[in-house]
């Protein structure tokens, strides 16, 4: 169970009235403050944008081309690859 902290940080922001009746009901239909229901679905919300930003999906064949690219015996990196590597690993000392 996680243990409770208190929050500090804030979010105001203005709506239409209508939106903000939505809400009411929706908070209460689930037995939460307008708050509490107000944070958990932004949070959840924001959660699935950065996922679904930081994920690429691919197709069977879009798959099946990347990892024939990857897997190509004649690619050699280029010049630009190898100093971004190097400049990487100076990075990671």
């Amino acid at each position: 169970m996680r243990a409770m902290t208190k929050a500090h940080a804030r979010l105001n922001f203005r709506l239409r009235a209508d939106f903000k009746q939505v809400i009411e009901a929706a908070a209460a239909q689930l037995g939460q403050s307008v708050s509490d229901f107000a944070v958990a679905t932004l949070v959840q919300q924001a959660r699935q944008v950065v996922h679904d930003q930081a994920v690429t999906h691919l197709s069977n064949r879009d798959r099946d081309v990347f990892i024939a690219a990857l897997d190509g015996a004649d690619l050699k990196p280029n010049r630009r690859l190898l100093a971004a590597a190097k400049r990487y690993k100076r990075q990671l000392k």
